[in-house]
Order: C-alpha cells, then sequence, then structure tokens
C-alpha cells in the first residue's frame, strides 16, 4: 500500500510544478501584451466583461496536439 501512495505523491508533486509553470507563462503573458487572435470573443455589459479566448485555445490545442503526437509516435 505504501507504493501506491508514494506513486500519488509523485503525481501530485508533478502537478503541482505544472500548475506552477502555467501560472509563471500566464502572468509573463500578461505583462508581455498577448494579441488577440480572430476568434477571441469579448463581451462587454455593464460591470462585466468576460473574455473568451477560442482563437488561442485553438492555437495552443493544435500545437500540444502535433508536440505530443511527436513525442508518443515513435
Amino acid at each position: 500500500m505504501n507504493g501506491g501512495f508514494a506513486a500519488m505523491g509523485k503525481i501530485l508533486i508533478a502537478a503541482g510544478l505544472g500548475l506552477a509553470a502555467l501560472g509563471l507563462v500566464l502572468v509573463l503573458a500578461s505583462r508581455l501584451g498577448v494579441p488577440k487572435l480572430p476568434g477571441d470573443v469579448v463581451i462587454q455589459k455593464k460591470g462585466l466583461t468576460v473574455y473568451a479566448p477560442f482563437g488561442w485555445m485553438l492555437l495552443i490545442s493544435l500545437i500540444l496536439t502535433v508536440l505530443l503526437n511527436l513525442f508518443w509516435r515513435r
């Protein structure tokens, strides 16, 4: 049973490091002023702004798909 806890601990550490890296990327991106892509939606109402970066989601999804396929197909 201790092996299960060790594996879970490693998974949690990896997830934490991944979230920290993602947070760093988001902070740097906000400071650099990431441009809006076609497909990004901004809805502004009184007292509320909703930003849905569909263009960025599509671009990141395509990049990750290509990278993961390159690494996992040997």
